[in-house]
């Protein structure tokens, strides 16, 4: 079962997949670019202070980094894969170069059991103790910050020892 969360704090999935780890008190982590750079500022180095900066501002590193040091990374998106952005596109290019084990799923409501049980039964199979948690900015798809934290406080109590 799940040991820690590591996402890249940028805002929608990955700010979400935090706030709700610090909310729960699960253990977090993870990779951001160089001065805490995001869409919206700058990631608050108080609230997140588990993010260690790369060497660059670079987003592309910050999101290779993470799925390198994670067993395995989810990718959570509304839709289908069409409604991926560039960033969520080179995640999943990531997980394909380390080999490591991904899992995408769609928040769409109708989809929300199906995923759990999806979700549960990966982390199991691949014995993931780590995992990343990325996906869609706010700005692509507004909303998705909340609808990721409805699902991860429901999943996640399901997830750790």
């Amino acid at each position: 079962m799940l040991k820690k969360i590591i996402s890249g704090g940028q805002t929608g999935v990955d700010r979400a997949a935090l706030d709700v780890a610090i909310e729960l008190n699960y253990q977090y982590g993870g990779w951001c670019p160089r001065d805490r750079k995001a869409e919206d500022a700058v990631i608050d180095p108080i609230k997140y202070a588990n993010l260690q900066e790369t060497s660059t501002d670079d987003y592309s590193q910050r999101t290779e980094y993470n799925v390198r040091d994670s067993d395995g990374t989810l990718i959570m998106i509304i839709g289908n894969e069409n409604t991926m952005d560039n960033g969520t596109k080179l995640t999943v290019n990531m997980a394909e170069k380390y080999q490591k084990p991904m899992c995408i799923i769609s928040l769409d409501e109708e989809h929300k059991n199906i995923n759990e049980i999806k979700i549960l039964e990966w982390l199991m199979i691949n014995k993931i103790q780590i995992v990343n948690i990325a996906g869609l900015r706010e700005q692509t798809i507004p909303g998705i910050y909340q609808q990721t934290q409805s699902f991860l406080r429901n999943l996640l109590p399901k997830t750790f020892n």
